[in-house]
């Protein structure tokens, strides 16, 4: 089994440090990077089948330090949930230009087919491998359709969030007045009511100066005297008013 994997693991280090084979570099005036396209269509097998054989076998972590290969291998992992098993390679495109290859390779699945995309830099060196899974229109519209219900509703929640905080707003300054009030009710000192004024309360006493029997019989009695009565039993005092001391006039 170790050698088994030592073996495996030399492979895997070869494929993905080449840069050219043998035939390639015959064929260097074919293009200016020095790889046909039989030598690319190689090897982007060789690197798609080391990518499947190292997460069938789940050997991820040993590449872990490698952010290309661990980025690759993410890749295909997350991919293969929609893919479902793989079946077979159908087609591929090579794109060469100055700046360097891109190799794409069609693979079949039974769930969805999908397209692994490998890029290689101007001196052949593997720069990055991405697997794109291919979905149908009504798949995609289903999945954009999805997106933006998810997107509205979250819009909504946070709206009303927004709102129910904008309205506490109002609330909480009326709950504060309403403990401050009970606070200063219970803590306020008693008002003092100012007197009434010596007018007024000599208006209210001379409405009860008849009960003033005292009083009365005084008064009848000066009354009499100024009649020249003996007694008071002509008269009856009814009544008792201020007179106004305005209109008295000494002579």
């Amino acid at each position: 089994m170790k050698k088994r994997l030592l073996v495996l693991g030399m492979a895997i280090i070869c494929i993905f440090g080449m840069t050219a084979c043998g035939k390639a570099a015959d064929e260097s005036a074919a293009n200016a990077l020095g790889i046909t396209e039989e030598g690319a269509i190689n090897y982007a097998d060789q690197v798609l089948d080391s990518v499947r054989t190292i997460v069938e076998q789940e050997m991820q972590d040993q590449y872990a330090n490698d952010a290309v290969v661990s980025a690759a291998l993410t890749s295909w992992s997350s991919a293969m949930e929609d893919i479902g098993e793989f079946k077979s390679i159908t087609d591929h495109e090579v794109i060469v230009d100055k700046d360097g290859a891109t190799i794409h390779v069609m693979v079949e699945g039974t769930d969805h087919d999908a397209v692994v995309e490998i890029l290689l830099d101007d001196q052949l060196t593997l720069t990055g491998i991405t697997t794109n899974v291919k979905y149908s229109m009504g798949e995609l519209m289903e999945k954009a359709a999805l997106n933006t219900i998810l997107g509205m509703g979250t819009v909504f929640v946070v709206l009303i969030l927004i709102s129910l905080i904008i309205s506490c707003f109002v609330v909480i300054p009326k709950i504060q007045d309403a403990f401050t009030g009970k606070k200063n009710k219970e803590t306020a000192e008693p008002v003092s009511v100012p007197a009434a004024p010596a007018s007024v309360a000599a208006a209210a006493v001379e409405e009860d100066l008849t009960d003033d029997y005292e009083l009365v019989a005084v008064i009848a009695a000066a009354i009499a005297a100024s009649e020249g009565a003996a007694s008071t039993d002509g008269f009856v005092v009814r009544s008792i008013r201020r007179a106004n001391t305005s209109k008295w006039k000494a002579n």
